[in-house]
């Protein structure tokens, strides 16, 4: 059992981490700004949180080696999921992406009832429709088909369905610790990026770079912040509490995400899907909500 301290503590790290990944987008749009375009900049980002994680991992080797096999390729899925979001905070708007993304109550639901037969109960029901709801809000915000529109779009509604499959994997197969963990994420994130940044833009000329300085300075600085510091944090803080409290305080990112697109690059977004965006996180909450037991007789 954990004392208060060490909840009190890990729930400081999920909120200050998750208001960290508030502001992902931007080091990811200044890379790009600087010339190392689209998703060069994250393969970039993902090579140095391989190399700073790599000494971990090298560590923790015995433990990944034991690990089920399910396990591995849902943490390297949880990297590729993530790569994914990355790549629609590039091509989308802030807000519509990161709430994209946390529509996964909606996928881990449907996975968990048609794939491993668990019970959906009054709760998941509410959040399957909150959800849903909020994603044609969103979606039809313009009076058109509420369908992603664009690439951004559907890369943020991938990023969150590859996030509930890996979750579920996670949860019920994973037993590496936080570190040789955040290896693997970023191991999965690096060869989805390798496989999709030749198809998706050329490779940029590094010797035409007109600041290479400033864009190794931004590609440390996040690979180091973003996917070494705060995803091994974030592990950690997870395994100290309980779901239900983890995904509430995660919506410190939704929040400072949404809120700092506005201030800082314009992208503010409609009444619809503000309202869109509200459901889709009511249905978060409800998602995580603990469950009542039922009293024996």
């Amino acid at each position: 059992m954990e004392t208060q301290r060490t909840i009190l503590r890990a729930s400081l790290v999920i909120i200050g981490f998750g208001m960290l990944w508030g502001f992902y987008w931007l080091p990811l749009r200044q890379i790009d700004a600087l010339g190392l375009t689209g998703p060069w900049g994250t393969v970039a980002i993902m090579v140095v949180a391989v190399s700073l994680l790599l000494p971990w991992g090298w560590r923790g080797r015995h433990a990944l080696r034991g690990s089920h096999p399910m396990a591995i390729a849902s943490l390297v899925l949880g990297g590729g999921s993530l790569l994914f979001y990355s790549l629609g905070l590039l091509y989308g708007r802030v807000g519509i992406i990161v709430i994209l993304f946390y529509l996964t109550p909606i996928w881990s639901t449907l996975i968990g009832r048609y794939l491993f037969g668990w019970p959906i109960t009054g709760a998941r029901i509410a959040a399957l429709l909150a959800g849903v709801a909020g994603l044609v809000l969103m979606l039809g915000a313009d009076g058109e088909v509420p369908v992603p529109r664009g690439l951004g779009e559907w890369l943020g509604l991938a990023s969150g369905f590859l996030w509930a499959v890996a979750s579920i994997g996670i949860k019920v197969k994973a037993t590496a610790g936080p570190a040789e963990s955040a290896f693997l994420f970023a191991v999965g994130a690096l060869l989805g990026g390798l496989i999709l940044a030749p198809l998706m833009a050329p490779l940029p000329d590094l010797a035409a770079l007109p600041a290479p300085g400033a864009v190794v300075v931004w590609v440390v600085f996040t690979g180091a912040l973003w996917w070494a510091l705060s995803i091994v944090g974030l592990l950690w803080a997870t395994t100290k509490l309980e779901p239900a409290r983890v995904g509430i305080l995660m919506i410190s990112e939704v929040l400072v995400s949404v809120a700092s697109a506005a201030l800082i690059a314009g992208e503010v977004l409609s009444l619809p899907e503000l309202m869109g965006g509200t459901l889709v996180l009511i249905a978060g909450v409800l998602e995580f909500l603990p469950r009542r037991k039922r009293r024996l007789p």
